[in-house]
Protein backbone atom coordinates (compact mmCIF):
# COMPACT_ATOMS: atom_id res chain seq x y z
CA UNK A 1 0.00 0.00 0.00
CA UNK A 2 1.76 3.27 -0.93
CA UNK A 3 2.13 5.96 2.03
CA UNK A 4 0.73 9.13 0.49
CA UNK A 5 1.93 11.56 3.10
CA UNK A 6 0.00 15.12 3.23
CA UNK A 7 1.35 18.15 1.31
CA UNK A 8 2.56 21.13 3.71
CA UNK A 9 1.22 24.46 3.48
CA UNK A 10 4.58 25.76 2.92
CA UNK A 11 5.68 23.84 0.41
CA UNK A 12 3.01 24.03 -2.35
CA UNK A 13 3.84 27.62 -3.18
CA UNK A 14 6.64 26.50 -4.28
CA UNK A 15 7.61 24.50 -7.07
CA UNK A 16 10.57 22.00 -6.48
CA UNK A 17 12.66 19.55 -9.25
CA UNK A 18 14.57 16.95 -7.61
CA UNK A 19 17.38 15.30 -8.80
CA UNK A 20 18.07 11.29 -7.95
CA UNK A 21 21.52 10.17 -9.15
CA UNK A 22 21.37 6.54 -9.81
CA UNK A 23 23.96 3.85 -10.22
CA UNK A 24 23.38 0.35 -9.93
CA UNK A 25 20.37 1.15 -7.33
CA UNK A 26 18.47 -1.65 -9.53
CA UNK A 27 17.97 -3.68 -5.98
CA UNK A 28 17.46 -0.38 -3.69
CA UNK A 29 15.39 1.85 -5.26
CA UNK A 30 11.78 2.17 -3.15
CA UNK A 31 9.32 2.45 -5.75
CA UNK A 32 6.30 2.95 -3.43
CA UNK A 33 8.22 5.29 -1.56
CA UNK A 34 9.04 7.73 -4.53
CA UNK A 35 5.41 7.10 -6.25
CA UNK A 36 3.95 7.36 -2.65
CA UNK A 37 5.67 10.96 -2.44
CA UNK A 38 4.99 12.26 -6.06
CA UNK A 39 0.90 11.49 -5.12
CA UNK A 40 1.10 13.55 -1.93
CA UNK A 41 2.91 16.69 -2.85
CA UNK A 42 1.75 17.85 -6.52
CA UNK A 43 4.46 20.42 -6.38
CA UNK A 44 7.73 18.10 -6.49
CA UNK A 45 8.68 16.77 -10.26
CA UNK A 46 12.30 14.42 -9.99
CA UNK A 47 14.69 13.98 -12.41
CA UNK A 48 16.28 10.13 -12.09
CA UNK A 49 19.73 10.03 -13.79
CA UNK A 50 21.29 6.80 -14.31
CA UNK A 51 24.97 7.19 -14.38
CA UNK A 52 25.58 3.95 -16.65
CA UNK A 53 24.52 1.60 -14.53
CA UNK A 54 25.55 -1.88 -15.24
CA UNK A 55 22.61 -3.83 -13.09
CA UNK A 56 18.69 -2.91 -14.41
CA UNK A 57 18.25 0.19 -12.72
CA UNK A 58 17.22 1.45 -15.79
CA UNK A 59 14.28 -0.18 -16.43
CA UNK A 60 13.47 -0.02 -12.94
CA UNK A 61 13.60 3.52 -13.04
CA UNK A 62 11.11 2.96 -16.15
CA UNK A 63 8.47 1.25 -14.38
CA UNK A 64 8.93 3.69 -11.40
CA UNK A 65 8.24 6.26 -13.92
CA UNK A 66 5.24 4.70 -15.81
CA UNK A 67 1.87 6.89 -15.19
CA UNK A 68 3.97 9.71 -13.88
CA UNK A 69 5.64 10.96 -16.98
CA UNK A 70 4.80 14.47 -16.54
CA UNK A 71 6.21 14.61 -12.79
CA UNK A 72 9.31 12.44 -13.33
CA UNK A 73 12.21 12.35 -15.72
CA UNK A 74 14.91 9.81 -16.66
CA UNK A 75 18.52 10.84 -17.79
CA UNK A 76 20.20 8.13 -19.20
CA UNK A 77 24.10 9.08 -18.90
CA UNK A 78 26.58 6.57 -19.98
CA UNK A 79 29.75 5.60 -19.31
CA UNK A 80 29.28 5.79 -15.68
CA UNK A 81 30.84 9.95 -14.74
CA UNK A 82 30.43 9.37 -11.34
CA UNK A 83 27.86 11.09 -8.51
CA UNK A 84 29.29 14.71 -9.22
CA UNK A 85 28.19 14.48 -13.01
CA UNK A 86 25.27 13.18 -12.53
CA UNK A 87 23.71 15.39 -9.86
CA UNK A 88 25.41 18.36 -12.21
CA UNK A 89 23.80 17.04 -15.80
CA UNK A 90 20.35 16.46 -13.43
CA UNK A 91 20.74 20.02 -11.93
CA UNK A 92 20.72 21.47 -15.40
CA UNK A 93 18.05 19.70 -17.03
CA UNK A 94 15.62 20.35 -13.71
CA UNK A 95 16.32 24.03 -15.01
CA UNK A 96 15.55 23.43 -18.22
CA UNK A 97 12.69 21.49 -18.15
CA UNK A 98 10.40 22.34 -15.48
CA UNK A 99 12.06 25.52 -14.14
CA UNK A 100 11.61 25.29 -10.51
CA UNK A 101 11.97 27.81 -8.17
CA UNK A 102 13.99 25.17 -5.37
CA UNK A 103 16.39 22.46 -7.27
CA UNK A 104 18.27 20.17 -5.45
CA UNK A 105 19.70 16.72 -4.86
CA UNK A 106 18.63 13.53 -3.19
CA UNK A 107 20.56 10.19 -2.21
CA UNK A 108 18.87 7.41 -4.17
CA UNK A 109 19.00 4.92 -1.29
CA UNK A 110 16.61 7.60 0.67
CA UNK A 111 18.95 7.45 4.05
CA UNK A 112 17.38 10.59 4.50
CA UNK A 113 13.67 9.90 3.93
CA UNK A 114 11.75 11.87 1.33
CA UNK A 115 9.30 13.31 4.02
CA UNK A 116 12.16 15.85 4.81
CA UNK A 117 11.62 17.95 1.63
CA UNK A 118 8.19 20.05 3.18
CA UNK A 119 10.29 20.88 6.48
CA UNK A 120 13.55 22.01 4.11
CA UNK A 121 10.25 23.91 2.48
CA UNK A 122 9.28 25.33 5.21
CA UNK A 123 12.84 26.81 6.72
CA UNK A 124 12.66 28.61 2.82
CA UNK A 125 9.56 29.96 3.24
CA UNK A 126 9.72 31.05 6.76
CA UNK A 127 13.35 33.08 6.04
CA UNK A 128 13.65 34.73 2.58
CA UNK A 129 17.25 35.32 2.98
CA UNK A 130 18.37 31.60 2.79
CA UNK A 131 19.37 30.56 -0.63
CA UNK A 132 20.68 26.69 0.64
CA UNK A 133 18.91 24.15 3.01
CA UNK A 134 21.57 21.51 3.54
CA UNK A 135 20.68 17.76 5.66
CA UNK A 136 22.44 17.94 8.56
CA UNK A 137 23.14 14.50 10.22
CA UNK A 138 23.27 15.66 13.96
CA UNK A 139 22.58 12.52 16.50
CA UNK A 140 20.43 14.44 18.97
CA UNK A 141 17.90 12.96 21.63
CA UNK A 142 14.55 12.26 20.10
CA UNK A 143 15.80 11.90 16.85
CA UNK A 144 16.99 8.42 14.88
CA UNK A 145 20.64 9.12 12.96
CA UNK A 146 22.21 5.99 12.65
CA UNK A 147 25.82 6.05 10.88
CA UNK A 148 28.82 3.32 11.38
CA UNK A 149 30.97 4.41 13.53
CA UNK A 150 33.85 4.58 11.31
CA UNK A 151 31.85 6.93 8.56
CA UNK A 152 30.91 8.97 11.46
CA UNK A 153 34.54 9.41 12.98
CA UNK A 154 36.03 10.00 9.36
CA UNK A 155 33.29 12.61 8.85
CA UNK A 156 34.11 13.88 11.42
CA UNK A 157 37.26 14.72 10.75
CA UNK A 158 36.81 16.15 6.92
CA UNK A 159 33.92 18.33 8.01
CA UNK A 160 37.27 20.32 10.61
CA UNK A 161 39.14 20.43 7.72
CA UNK A 162 36.46 21.70 5.40
CA UNK A 163 35.21 23.78 8.03
CA UNK A 164 38.60 25.75 8.65
CA UNK A 165 39.64 25.73 4.66
CA UNK A 166 36.07 27.14 3.90
CA UNK A 167 36.10 29.63 6.83
CA UNK A 168 32.38 28.71 7.67
CA UNK A 169 31.27 26.69 10.95
CA UNK A 170 29.12 23.66 8.37
CA UNK A 171 29.02 20.66 10.31
CA UNK A 172 28.24 18.85 7.79
CA UNK A 173 28.80 18.94 3.98
CA UNK A 174 28.45 15.28 2.67
CA UNK A 175 24.72 14.85 3.21
CA UNK A 176 22.89 13.84 0.60
CA UNK A 177 20.57 15.87 0.82
CA UNK A 178 20.24 19.48 -0.67
CA UNK A 179 17.77 21.99 -2.10
CA UNK A 180 19.05 25.63 -3.65
CA UNK A 181 16.87 28.52 -4.09
CA UNK A 182 16.97 28.58 -7.82
CA UNK A 183 18.84 32.37 -8.46
CA UNK A 184 20.41 34.15 -11.31
CA UNK A 185 23.40 32.68 -10.46
CA UNK A 186 22.23 28.95 -10.18
CA UNK A 187 23.05 27.95 -13.45
CA UNK A 188 26.12 29.21 -13.61
CA UNK A 189 27.21 27.28 -10.54
CA UNK A 190 26.46 23.84 -12.34
CA UNK A 191 27.35 24.72 -15.92
CA UNK A 192 31.32 23.25 -15.29
CA UNK A 193 31.71 19.86 -14.59
CA UNK A 194 33.37 19.22 -11.07
CA UNK A 195 37.01 18.57 -10.14
CA UNK A 196 35.90 16.14 -7.54
CA UNK A 197 33.16 13.16 -8.32
CA UNK A 198 33.01 12.51 -4.29
CA UNK A 199 33.29 16.26 -2.57
CA UNK A 200 31.59 18.42 -5.08
CA UNK A 201 29.25 19.16 -2.18
CA UNK A 202 32.35 20.88 -1.18
CA UNK A 203 33.04 22.36 -4.65
CA UNK A 204 29.64 23.83 -4.61
CA UNK A 205 29.76 26.14 -1.59
CA UNK A 206 33.50 26.95 -3.03
CA UNK A 207 31.68 28.00 -5.65
CA UNK A 208 29.11 30.17 -4.70
CA UNK A 209 32.01 31.75 -2.35
CA UNK A 210 33.90 32.80 -5.67
CA UNK A 211 30.88 34.39 -6.73
CA UNK A 212 30.51 36.04 -3.42
CA UNK A 213 33.76 37.28 -3.53
CA UNK A 214 34.81 34.83 -0.66
CA UNK A 215 32.24 36.96 1.78
CA UNK A 216 31.88 34.45 4.11
CA UNK A 217 29.83 36.24 6.28
CA UNK A 218 27.07 36.64 3.48
CA UNK A 219 27.51 33.15 3.39
CA UNK A 220 27.23 31.92 6.95
CA UNK A 221 23.71 33.95 6.16
CA UNK A 222 22.00 32.53 3.29
CA UNK A 223 23.10 28.17 4.29
CA UNK A 224 20.79 26.91 6.48
CA UNK A 225 22.02 23.24 8.03
CA UNK A 226 18.59 21.55 8.88
CA UNK A 227 19.28 18.86 11.39
CA UNK A 228 17.47 15.45 10.48
CA UNK A 229 14.96 14.19 12.17
CA UNK A 230 15.89 10.51 10.17
CA UNK A 231 19.29 9.46 8.65
CA UNK A 232 20.03 5.69 8.72
CA UNK A 233 23.10 4.43 6.74
CA UNK A 234 21.72 2.14 4.27
CA UNK A 235 23.77 -1.31 3.27
CA UNK A 236 25.15 -0.97 0.22
CA UNK A 237 26.84 2.38 -0.14
CA UNK A 238 29.41 3.11 -2.89
CA UNK A 239 31.32 5.02 -0.44
CA UNK A 240 34.45 3.38 1.22
CA UNK A 241 37.09 4.67 4.30
CA UNK A 242 39.71 4.95 1.44
CA UNK A 243 37.91 7.20 -0.11
CA UNK A 244 38.50 9.62 2.26
CA UNK A 245 41.83 10.24 1.22
CA UNK A 246 40.86 10.95 -2.08
CA UNK A 247 38.30 13.92 -0.90
CA UNK A 248 41.58 15.13 1.06
CA UNK A 249 42.99 15.22 -2.18
CA UNK A 250 40.54 17.19 -3.67
CA UNK A 251 40.12 19.17 -1.21
CA UNK A 252 43.36 20.60 -1.84
CA UNK A 253 42.48 21.12 -5.72
CA UNK A 254 39.20 23.16 -4.73
CA UNK A 255 41.18 25.09 -2.29
CA UNK A 256 43.39 26.07 -4.80
CA UNK A 257 40.96 26.69 -7.96
CA UNK A 258 38.69 28.52 -5.83
CA UNK A 259 39.24 29.92 -2.55
CA UNK A 260 43.57 30.74 -3.57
Amino acid sequence: MINRPAAESGAIRRSVCLVVPCFNEGARLDIEAFRGFAIGNPWIRIVFVDDGSSDNTLEVLHQLQRGYEDRMTILPSKPNHGKAEAVRLGVLLALDQFHPSIVGFWDADLATPLDAIPRFMQVFDARAGIEMVFGSRVKLLGRDVRRRALRHYLGRIFATVVSTMLQLPIYDTQCGAKLFRVEPETRAIFADPFLSRWVFDVEIIARYLKFHNCDTERMAKIIYEYPLETWVDIAGSKVRPRDFLTALTDLVKIRRKYLS
